[in-house]
């Protein structure tokens, strides 16, 4: 009788590959899920959870994502620097205004591992609020969403 072996992908067996989306009119939530399972690998058939078998994504007109009802005015980013009364808040209207890419990558941020996995998977992300990108080089293919 012989056994079966679970598969474990090795680093040289990984394929990176560059994919290029287009935020305009998604929803930030269904857009960072699916950047984040990108991010991860798993729509690959040879993911390992503790390996970074993902792609590389480059997410262009980031400042034109779209969140539902009023998230706009009750969404609210905290961050502290340290000191005694130093909470700063902002909501995702002012945090478009001011940063429109870190809505994206903050989303993505929540729904990856948080451990140095995740914080490398996150290096591949590339985010910018406009529609060009640096990254012409790299020749990134067209994703769709869904």
């Amino acid at each position: 009788m012989t056994k079966l072996k679970t598969y474990t992908a090795t680093p040289k067996d990984v394929e990176k590959k560059w994919y290029v989306l287009d935020a305009q009119g998604r929803v930030l939530g269904r857009l960072a899920s699916f950047v984040a399972s990108r991010l991860r690998g798993k729509h690959k058939p040879i993911f390992t959870p503790h390996m970074d078998t993902g792609d590389h994504i480059v997410v262009i007109n980031a400042s034109k994502v779209v969140l539902t009802g009023n998230k706009w005015d009750q969404k609210m980013y905290y961050r502290h620097s340290g000191y005694l009364g130093g909470l700063k808040s902002r909501n995702a209207k002012q945090l478009l205004q001011k940063r429109p890419e870190d809505l994206i990558i903050h989303a993505v941020r929540g729904m990856l591992p948080k451990n140095s996995l995740g914080r490398k998977m996150l290096k591949k992300l590339k985010v910018y609020p406009g529609g060009t990108h640096p990254h012409e080089a790299q020749k990134p293919e067209p994703l769709q969403l869904g």
